[in-house]
């Protein structure tokens, strides 16, 4: 008998997992525009848990730098790795929401279960996401009646509907009214406990108080500051964090 006929099915399923996220590990990372350099040899390492919060000035490429991680640009030069894996090898394990939606122009509930079939999930997780994110009520109202701060919740719901290892979040509450902000952060939050990694751009010092483990300021295209929330906040180590936590902008 074959060795491949001794394998067990539950060996068999164990196999098939795919390999666990290793901590980010980004080195020498450049990215230039023609001749504009906008993130400058970037070096930083976050481990496999807890929500970041990547903050800096406008134009300091924080975006960009979301972008990057997820895989949806390349760098001119240098490295990023999630463990021993690339952004490319990991991009269906990884959810991104951005500032502004991008909804189906179909219901609410198709929205999700589009994402459900193309997933291969269960359709009867649908009412639990919706519930999750208190858009029972509004399943068969198209997605373009809702307001924000709904929309903003229902591309929340899709994301998580695809069960992802990292969730990206580049400004998501930027516009909203406060009962908005803060049941986008509910749901943040609760994705965390459940051991969801978060890397979270906001301009909002208020909400990364709130919800951060660790902060990462960008300044000028460099990481200027890397420490932990209970630090950063506190005793800014940079004068670029300072200025900016003090309110005074310096591009």
């Amino acid at each position: 008998m074959s060795d491949a006929a001794l394998i067990t099915p539950i060996q068999a399923a164990v196999r098939a997992q795919p390999k666990a996220l290793g901590p980010l590990q980004v080195r020498d990372l450049t990215l230039r525009f023609g001749e504009t350099t906008v993130l400058d040899d970037l070096a930083l390492d976050l481990g496999t848990s807890g929500c970041t919060m990547i903050m800096g000035s406008n134009g300091a490429g924080k975006s960009l730098l979301l972008k990057l991680l997820h895989g949806l640009m390349q760098p001119t030069s240098g490295r990023i790795n999630w463990g021993s894996q690339a952004p490319c090898e990991v991009t269906a394990r990884q959810a991104l929401v951005f500032q502004k939606p991008v909804l189906l122009r179909r219901s609410v509930a198709a929205n999700i279960d589009f994402v459900l079939k193309s997933r291969g999930k269960d359709k009867a997780r649908r009412h639990r996401l919706l519930d999750h994110v208190g858009l029972s009520h509004k399943a068969d109202q198209p997605a373009r009646l809702l307001s924000g701060g709904e929309a903003q919740r229902l591309a929340l719901a899709r994301a998580l509907a695809t069960d992802p290892e990292v969730l990206f979040l580049d400004e998501p509450t930027a516009s909203l009214d406060p009962a908005s902000v803060l049941a986008i952060e509910s749901i943040v939050n609760e994705a965390r406990s459940r051991g969801v990694r978060i890397v979270f751009v906001t301009h909002d010092v208020g909400q990364a108080r709130r919800i951060a483990d660790d902060v990462v300021f960008l300044h000028r295209g460099r990481v200027a500051e890397h420490s932990a929330a209970a630090d950063f906040f506190p005793e800014p180590q940079s004068e670029a964090a300072r200025n900016y936590l003090n309110g005074r902008i310096v591009v």
